[in-house]
């Protein structure tokens, strides 16, 4: 292949041939709704949701103590991060070998877990609407992935106006730290504790600091913030974040009490709200819940870990039909390769204006090298691919590549989904 950062003209050749997918314009799917097709769209694949097993219960019956994060705007009450449910997703990677599989493995759940009902003692106000996970990449783009894709389903749901609040509490080194000064923090304002605080704090220091409690307000008000102790790497890893927030130009804020459980939860915490709950009205606030779990399988004596990320939009049903099951969806025309920073920064954007236009790719956002890319272009053998690299990036530009012919085209980011709506339907006549 030629190097994209220095050429115009790039090659895509097969390294063997193999046999080519079916001509078939559509794809059969199992386990998907309307509303999943979004999470399609941004690369996930429908599944059948686990099952928590009585293995799984086991495994978490020390870390569903304080597995809540309290929301003190939201009429409903604690927010449930479902510790049982990441322990089965984990068993289930395992069991079904999906190390094996290209990485990272993105799933879309459009059901809740088989006997979630009966996995923790406290009764969540939260039904589970859907959830994105995704496993096998520590990148930021996950992060990004998920909130891009959450809210356009929120989108569709007529939520039109969602924000994110985000927090860190790092790795376990960073997350070691803020609990030690922490934990000195309230130790020197017992006098000023209420007995609840101190009950809450003999729980958990986190437990504490989630609290809305009139004299934990005024206390926490001047306790330790988990960013400011997280590691280098960690610190690294919210700051990409936010930076693919910001070049989606998606409104976010830092919210200090979301922590999560520390027995499992690492890294990036975030909430999708709805911008224009009332209060007074009862509106639901919090429309999803995401949460990293790096290290989770280790916890479970796995014998390799397991990076992971999900997401859990909280919210039920508007009676719209978008819980009804789709059989099948449109095969993707084309892949998508980017390479380079900023053209990262820029993917999700052009997937969203795609996606609008109801043209699916084939992507592999979270690989970097161009290697890995390349054979993912390879596997599916799409007619077309979409290369975005340094220059186009500046430039605003796509190049779009006919695979047969080797023939390709520069085109605008704000002329691209016209152009492959035209070259769909050319491509779809031909085939007749």
């Amino acid at each position: 292949m030629n190097n994209i950062h220095n050429h115009r003209h790039i090659q895509i050749v097969p390294k063997v041939k193999e046999k080519k997918v079916s001509d078939s314009k559509f794809l059969a799917c199992n386990h998907l709704d309307k509303i999943g097709e979004v999470a399609v769209y941004y690369g996930f694949t429908p599944t059948k949701s686990p099952a928590i097993s009585k293995m799984d219960l086991d495994a978490a019956k020390d870390i569903l103590d304080g597995d809540y994060i309290d929301d003190e705007t939201d009429s409903h009450g604690k927010l449930p991060l479902r510790a049982e449910e990441k322990i089965a997703l984990i068993r289930t990677y395992q069991e079904q070998n999906m190390h094996m599989m290209p990485q990272p493995v993105m799933l879309y759940f459009k059901d809740p877990c088989k006997n979630a009902t009966h996995a923790s003692t406290k009764k969540a106000a939260y039904s589970r609407y859907a959830d994105l996970e995704i496993l096998g990449t520590s990148g930021s783009i996950a992060e990004a992935t998920l909130i891009q894709a959450g809210r356009a389903m929120l989108a569709e749901e007529g939520y039109m106006d969602t924000a994110v609040e985000i927090n860190s509490i790092g790795d376990k080194d960073s997350i070691a730290r803020f609990v030690r000064e922490l934990t000195a923090y309230y130790r020197k304002s017992m006098n000023e504790m209420s007995p609840e605080c101190r009950q809450l704090f003999k729980q958990d220091p986190f437990e504490l600091l989630a609290s809305h409690e009139e004299t934990a307000k005024e206390l926490n008000a001047k306790a330790p913030r988990s960013m400011d102790f997280l590691s280098e790497t960690s610190k690294g890893h919210l700051e990409e974040v936010l930076e693919y927030l910001e070049a989606l130009k998606i409104p976010y804020s830092i919210n200090n009490g979301l922590l999560g459980n520390r027995k499992y939860c690492t890294e990036t915490i975030f909430s999708i709200i709805n911008v224009k709950a009332d209060a007074k009205q009862k509106e639901q606030r919090i429309l999803g819940l995401g949460v990293r779990y790096n290290g989770l399988a280790k916890r479970l004596s796995a014998k390799r870990d397991v990076h992971g990320v999900g997401l859990s939009l909280l919210i039920k049903e508007n009676g719209n039909g978008l819980r009804k099951p789709v059989a099948k969806i449109k095969r993707p025309i084309a892949s998508f390769v980017q390479l380079g920073l900023q053209s990262k920064l820029m993917s999700l954007s052009i997937i969203e204006i795609l996606r609008e236009a109801k043209i699916p790719l084939y992507l592999s956002l979270a690989k970097d090298r161009l290697g890995a890319q390349v054979s993912s272009v390879e596997k599916y053998h799409t007619p077309y691919v979409i290369v975005m690299g340094k220059k186009e990036a500046v430039e605003r530009t796509a190049i779009v590549r006919k695979n047969d012919t080797h023939s390709q085209d520069i085109v605008p980011i704000n002329e691209l989904a016209k152009y492959m709506k035209k070259v769909e339907d050319q491509h779809n006549k031909n085939k007749k």
